[in-house]
């Protein structure tokens, strides 16, 4: 079990139980780590998935409104399946790329057609501005990387789209991690990822929806081409090709 699902299950046994209802505050950050023996940023995980998915809504600051108030009870199916089954590294990576492909292009191309303000930008434009830092391991890079695409999906706004991509995190990073050692050269590879990303956010930025929607395409079947792992069906391997190429022509 993921250290951030031992604070669902918490969340869950507590609302079951009455020890918590609609309009209660979950204990601190410091206190549930503490109590869970796992680390405050897991903590911060399962706050971000409980958000996401409309059970909590958050406020920062010191005062009486600060902290995670329970909004709604975690029961419907839908819920369930995503904690259950979305938050996990057991799903085919085939369907995890499809999904991807279909939601990030998708949530790329609604980004950039929205007015957002510098605050909003501000959490994946922090994501990038560390990945840049030439000492990250490829875990820790990776991980930045997926928290990246989750922020990036979630500016367009749309609440159950954010759910889904926060609860597929440990699963993009599980295959994208896997798929390091067969990088000829990872030093080169991040460096272009570090371009693409840039890119990518900044037709997000700049207003430009299609632009946004084939650069972040490009972007994940490009390191599946650079991966040299197994097309996932279809006519992968010439779409991967030609957006790959569409990319690199585009990215600045």
């Amino acid at each position: 079990m993921k250290n951030y699902e031992l604070v669902l299950h918490r969340v869950e046994a507590d609302l079951a139980a009455g020890r918590l209802r609609i309009g209660g505050r979950l204990p601190g950050e410091r206190t549930l780590a503490e109590q869970l023996g796992i680390s405050r940023p897991s903590v911060r995980e399962a706050v971000r998935v409980l958000e996401a998915m409309g059970v909590v809504r958050t406020a920062t600051g010191s005062g009486p409104e600060a902290g995670a108030v329970i909004v709604a009870e975690p029961v419907s199916p839908l819920t369930a399946v995503l904690r259950l089954h979305l938050a996990t590294n057991h799903l085919p990576m085939g369907d995890v790329v499809q999904t991807r492909l279909l939601l990030e292009s998708w949530a790329a191309r609604e980004a950039a057609g929205r007015e957002l303000g510098a605050d909003e930008l501000k959490v994946a434009e922090e994501l990038l501005d560390r990945m840049d830092d030439a000492g990250l391991s490829p875990e820790e890079f990776h991980l930045l990387d997926a928290e990246f695409h989750v922020a990036l999906s979630g500016l367009a706004g749309n609440v159950l789209i954010a759910a889904v991509m926060t609860s597929l995190r440990s699963a993009i990073h599980g295959y994208v991690l896997a798929a390091v050692p067969n990088l000829p050269d990872w030093e080169a590879v991040a460096v272009g990822l570090r371009g693409e990303h840039r890119g990518i956010l900044a037709a997000v930025r700049g207003g430009e929806p299609e632009r946004a929607a084939s650069l972040v395409t490009a972007h994940i079947r490009g390191f599946y081409q650079a991966a040299q792992l197994a097309p996932f069906g279809g006519n992968a391997g010439t779409a991967e090709a030609e957006d790959h190429g569409r990319a690199d022509d585009q990215v600045e």
